[in-house]
């Protein structure tokens, strides 16, 4: 989930932009350019639907059997891969799972922990992926690590700066957008964050699929299902990618039209 002060920031960057009368673009609804409800609408739209498609195919792909629960296959990937310094741990929670590199644990939610089917196996083993690429220092992981304290404090910040911005933008009838121009760069390190995590997850995903070639676990046609499982839930990570960079963009040539016009 988005931190609270990415929401209330974004609403302050939009309560701003609001303010400035941009003749290149339609208004609508409260007065807010008709680009940006087209903008938010094909987000909400592209999230729904693949969102949807990742319950659907889990919830199918949970009906297939396999001989091992996702602890399981979590145990003996990581033993295989010479990692013993990791634990599985079960969480509460529905596609809850994910890899901690600061404690060493790899978590599964409970029905990915207690299922012997081919999602949990596959979600089981594409977390495993993580724990083998931090042993490796697979260079996208140590470096997203490193962005983890700083889109940290830039979710923090962003909603006050942008909300600063906003008044000292108003009072300069928008000549004043330094601030403004602050939250925005904020905001492009989460978008940042964004894109990097995307091959940490397409190599997750590729290391897990090639481990469960390898294992035997699972035949021909479970290693297609555990694919397409894999590949629903990473295209979640590029839908919210592309959708958090239209909106970077969006903002940014905003405030550029803003500045051309003073």
């Amino acid at each position: 989930m988005l931190p609270t002060s990415y929401a209330v920031g974004m609403l302050s960057l939009l309560q701003i932009l609001a303010q400035y009368p941009y003749p290149t673009h339609s208004t609508g609804l409260m007065g807010i350019s008709s680009m940006y409800w087209v903008l938010i609408g094909v987000s909400m739209l592209a999230s729904m639907a693949v969102s949807g498609m990742l319950k659907r195919r889990f919830h199918q792909y949970s009906q297939e059997p396999m001989p091992v629960t996702g602890a399981q296959v979590a145990e003996m990937m990581l033993r295989q891969n010479g990692i013993q310094d990791v634990r599985v741990v079960s969480v509460p929670g529905h596609l809850t799972d994910h890899y901690d590199p600061t404690s060493k644990t790899v978590n599964l939610s409970e029905p990915v922990y207690h299922e012997a089917s081919v999602a949990a196996a596959a979600v089981a083993a594409h977390e495993c992926g993580h724990a083998v690429q931090h042993q490796q220092a697979y260079a996208w992981l140590t470096l997203r690590s490193k962005l983890v304290p700083v889109v940290n404090v830039s979710s923090q910040l962003m909603g006050i700066v942008l909300s600063i911005g906003m008044v000292l933008a108003v009072m300069s009838r928008g000549h004043n957008t330094g601030v403004l121009w602050a939250g925005v760069i904020m905001f492009s390190v989460t978008t940042l964050f964004a894109f990097i995590t995307l091959p940490v997850e397409f190599d997750a995903s590729r290391r897990a699929l090639a481990w469960i070639d390898r294992s035997g676990l699972a035949a021909t046609m479970q290693h297609r299902k555990a694919q397409n499982a894999l590949f629903w839930a990473a295209m979640t990570y590029v839908v919210a990618a592309l959708g958090s960079l239209a909106q970077l963009l969006y903002y940014v040539m905003l405030l550029l039209g803003n500045q051309r016009r003073d």
